[in-house]
């Protein structure tokens, strides 16, 4: 199965302590997989190096079969992967409309696109295509709304649209379900079964371990920076070492 994100040999220090130690996995195309460990086990280290936040010591970051180790982060967009923090960034000044619109900028390859106010392009694509997105999330009535007004789970889906329209089909979500209530809960994880459906990529970082297991296919567990198993969470869960990991944690 082609691999639409693939790590491997990945290593990475911060004043000579090894946070991540020759890690490799993959995510095939169209399938979601969790990246999860104790605190402190370097998942958002893992984050940071596949987004170009950090650069890497060694090993390689491919997306999308386009090796994107030492490309500049804004660059990565370009190659498909889009990534969705916890702390949500959208633009609390801005409608959720002018979000959507500020994020399809990003995409855009012409200098004269580029160069156009958002503002003044009331019957553009752009905006058909927003509006369109947001109906079929069931988002449509948020469309002029400011972002500032939202509930936060609504931001959070918003934020999932404003991804998807800027081209991304490699999603990189860290705790998707943080701060939700269990109705916001439901509902974020019916629309990421709906981008699954269409064909999206997604990793996750997610300690809300029965929402993972509603939508990943696959685990890869970490400890102090080390896979220490991979596979379904059914069978993860059993294995003696991830045991031991997150029981230490716990202590």
């Amino acid at each position: 199965m082609t691999s639409a994100l693939s790590i491997s040999g990945l290593c990475k220090s911060f004043a000579g302590v090894r946070a991540i130690r020759d890690l490799s996995f993959e995510v095939p195309k169209g399938r979601t997989t969790a990246l999860i460990g104790p605190n402190g086990a370097g998942k958002t280290t893992v984050f940071n190096l596949v987004s170009g936040v950090y650069g890497v010591d060694a090993g390689t970051v491919k997306v999308n079969g386009v090796d994107v180790t030492h490309m500049a982060s804004r660059k990565r967009i370009g190659t498909g992967i889009a990534r969705s923090f916890q702390n949500i960034r959208l633009m609390n000044h801005l409608s959720v409309l002018e979000n959507l619109l500020v994020g399809q900028h990003v995409r855009a390859s012409s200098l004269g696109a580029l160069l156009t106010p958002y503002r003044l392009i009331p019957n553009h694509r752009w905006k058909r295509e927003a509006r369109a997105a947001l109906a079929e999330n069931g988002l449509e009535r948020y469309a002029d709304e400011m972002v500032s007004a939202l509930p936060y789970g609504v931001r959070k889906r918003i934020d999932l649209v404003r991804a998807t329209l800027a081209g991304a089909n490699v999603l990189m979500l860290d705790e998707p379900a943080a701060g939700l209530n269990p109705s916001e809960t439901n509902a974020l994880r019916d629309h990421l079964r709906a981008l699954m459906d269409k064909g999206l990529t997604m990793l996750v970082v997610e300690h809300d371990m029965h929402f993972v297991d509603s939508i990943c296919e696959k685990v890869v567990v970490l400890n102090f920076g080390e896979k220490i198993a991979e596979g379904p969470l059914s069978e993860v869960r059993r294995d003696p070492k991830v045991r031991e990991a997150y029981i230490g944690a716990e202590d």
